[in-house]
């Protein structure tokens, strides 16, 4: 079976660090990269063919959202996964996140305290492989 090619994209090197360890417990999944920032995000999907992105949206030099719709327009047959503490203070954030294409988002736990990002493993992992078939059903339509 084809891994499913990942881009982790934080601005915190400890979220990016735990990020990695979660995906890499799944046999399916490839950590093809990690970005700091939206404008690395940009570089790294188009060096790396990445088929999904996990994206933060509160960034340096250039912000998740941002970032995400460069690479939706540029890559449309990459899925964007918002993995934000914003989500929830932040709902407005998120239905952005949403109304702009990103596939689904996931909440940090308790803001930025990157141990309990462990307890939300599991939905990363899931919403992750849902991405990819979804993408992946774009695509056989496209091609149909």
């Amino acid at each position: 079976m084809h891994k499913i090619r990942v881009l982790i994209v934080d601005d915190s090197a400890l979220m990016r660090r735990v990020i990695k360890e979660i995906l890499l417990t799944d046999d399916n999944l490839e950590v093809v990269g990690i970005a700091k920032d939206g404008e690395d995000a940009i570089e790294k999907v188009r060096s790396l063919n990445p088929d999904i992105v996990t994206m933060d949206i509160n960034m340096p030099v250039m912000d998740g959202l941002t970032s995400m719709q460069y690479i939706l327009e540029e890559f449309s047959e990459v899925a964007v996964l918002i993995l934000s503490s914003l989500t929830q203070e932040g709902a407005l954030k998120t239905f952005e996140a949403l109304e702009l294409g990103a596939f689904d988002y996931v909440s940090k736990p308790s803001g930025t305290v990157s141990s309990n990002l462990y307890i939300v493993g599991k939905e990363i992992i899931e919403k992750v492989k849902a991405a990819y078939k979804y993408i992946q059903k774009e695509i056989d339509v496209k091609e149909l």
